[in-house]
């Protein structure tokens, strides 16, 4: 099952590296390229709860193998994506697609490693689910700047193929039962959440060209969490729900997910606009990249193991509130040193950050499983997930309105000191802020006007402008894990009662843990 969602997790990553050549060769815009990252998380939170209902309903062993087809399926046809006007629209539905077939296999997975694990032992067996995992979202970046550096960008998508045959291979060989659960597909509820989670979204990322004054910004934001709202209500209606919401009545659950909720607007964002920053700010080539991100993955992988032993021991709680504030200190304390425009000097930092994340996110995941009476383990899995993905796909869309944002601000201001008119300033920080590849030094705007001289004389500047802007960005982050510091104080502590097993279902609401 970990070599299963393997893909899953590499293609979080992969595409990042890849973004400056991809944008460049396709003519993409910035917020093209960002709907190209964010399709496939969205994808994964609209359609999580449908996979955890699916393996329930048709057993995992069956959407494992559909989930895995469906993802690499539409992996070859990104990577086949032709030039031209149709490209984007292109990448964006495949992504997508590919975001489903993760959705689908991700927790039916997970769901089979739960059950082969008595309760006293799944902590650190699902910290070593997760910190491998993690260890595998660290290779996406290596990977991904070494196919782009040595072939072509492509690759990330088609190096899924193989991964994808050698995991139906080992499914096979599993003999993973099974097992299914009475009861009906919630179609409406699945319509619902997708809408819902479309549409807010939408409004997040689409805020930097409309403006937060719009009103169509506003309308998709509302409109989304509203959609959303009528999800919730006619879940508690409907007989066989795709999310039985009692488990939410477990205060211990509902804690357990507002920390991932807080903490996953961070982490997968991360990826996107770390590597962006270090090939435009920090002039470093792909492969650079990929290395700077492994100083985050160095602190998460280590500190992901103790997790999961304080989980064992002590419960959730101390995993809890370490990881939140070690996040949230590591992120801030990066953020202040990108302005250094130093690789070495910031790795201290980006480890700090990535244990506090490596710390909380296996403890939190397996807490709100084992807390989750009377509901399936696909179920359960399909809500924590959703939750996860559904943050980072929030998380890409604000801090992606914060970078473009503040990015412009700068440039513009860098541009009328050096004699431009503050409109022709404006319009010309805007295109630098759609148009960055990641090499901002070897791509300089040709011509002999005077705003691209202008321009060529100010790209050291503009090289420090937009690391000024990410400092925004991680500055957001440290305070999205101080969020969920003061959520997990509202954690009520203890372990999840031992001997816990996947009942019959929704016999009784679920009872608080503590």
């Amino acid at each position: 099952m970990m070599f299963a969602v393997a893909m899953t997790f590499i293609d979080q990553t992969i595409v990042s590296i890849a973004a400056p050549d991809i944008t460049r060769e396709l003519g993409l815009s910035s917020s093209g390229m960002q709907w190209v990252v964010n399709a496939y998380l969205l994808a994964l939170a609209a359609f999580f709860a449908l996979g955890g209902r699916l393996a329930d309903l048709w057993g995992p062993r069956k959407v494992v193998v559909a989930g895995t087809v469906v993802f690499v399926v539409s992996s070859v046809l990104c990577g086949c994506v032709p030039a031209g006007d149709v490209a984007q629209p292109w990448l964006i539905v495949f992504r997508a697609a590919q975001g489903f077939g993760a959705a689908l296999l991700f927790p039916a997975a997970l769901a089979v490693v739960v059950a082969v694990f008595p309760v006293e032992r799944r902590g650190r067996a699902l910290a070593l689910f997760f910190g491998l995992s993690g260890a595998l979202t660290a290779v996406g970046p290596l990977l991904g700047g070494w196919l782009t550096a040595s072939w072509t960008w492509r690759a990330v998508f088609w190096v899924n193929v193989p991964v994808a045959v050698v995991a139906l291979v080992l499914t096979a060989l599993a003999h993973v039962p099974d097992r299914r659960r009475t009861g009906t597909l919630d179609v409406r509820g699945a319509v619902l959440i997708a809408l819902g989670m479309g549409a807010s979204v939408l409004g997040f990322q689409q805020a930097w060209s409309w403006g937060w004054g719009s009103a169509w910004t506003w309308l998709c934001i509302a409109g989304g969490l509203a959609i959303l709202g009528v999800f919730v209500r006619y879940e508690w209606g409907t007989r066989h729900p795709l999310v039985d919401l009692r488990v939410f009545g477990d205060r211990a659950f509902a804690v357990d997910l507002a920390v991932l909720f807080f903490a996953m607007l961070a982490f997968v964002p991360l990826f996107f606009f770390a590597s962006v920053y270090a090939q435009v700010s920090l002039s470093a080539s792909p492969n650079q990249a990929a290395l700077f991100l492994l100083y985050f993955f160095a602190g998460f992988a280590i500190a992901s193991q103790w997790g999961g032993r304080i989980l064992d021991k002590r419960g959730a709680r101390p995993a809890l509130k370490l990881g939140t504030v070690v996040g949230a200190v590591g992120f801030a304390l990066w953020a202040g040193e990108m302005t250094d425009l130093s690789m070495h000097d910031q790795w201290p930092y980006a480890a700090l950050a990535g244990a506090g994340i490596g710390f909380l996110l296996a403890p939190a995941s397996t807490d709100a499983v084992n807390r989750a009476i009377g509901a399936s383990y696909g179920e359960v899995t399909g809500v924590t997930q959703t939750v996860r993905n559904y943050a980072a796909s929030v998380g890409l869309a604000v801090f992606g309105t914060v970078l473009t944002h503040v990015m412009n601000d700068n440039v513009a201001d860098t541009l009328r000191s050096r004699g431009l008119p503050p409109g022709t300033a404006h319009d010309v920080a805007r295109r630098i802020s759609e148009s960055v590849t990641g090499h901002g030094d070897s791509r300089p705007p040709t011509g002999n006007d005077t705003a691209a001289q202008a321009t060529r004389d100010a790209m050291d500047a503009i090289r420090m402008d937009f690391a000024q802007a990410n400092q925004w960005v991680f500055y957001g982050m440290a305070i999205a894990l101080g969020i969920a510091f003061l959520c997990a104080l509202g954690h009520p502590g203890g372990r999840a009662p031992a001997g816990e097993s996947e009942g019959p279902a929704r016999t009784e609401a679920p009872t608080g843990g503590g």
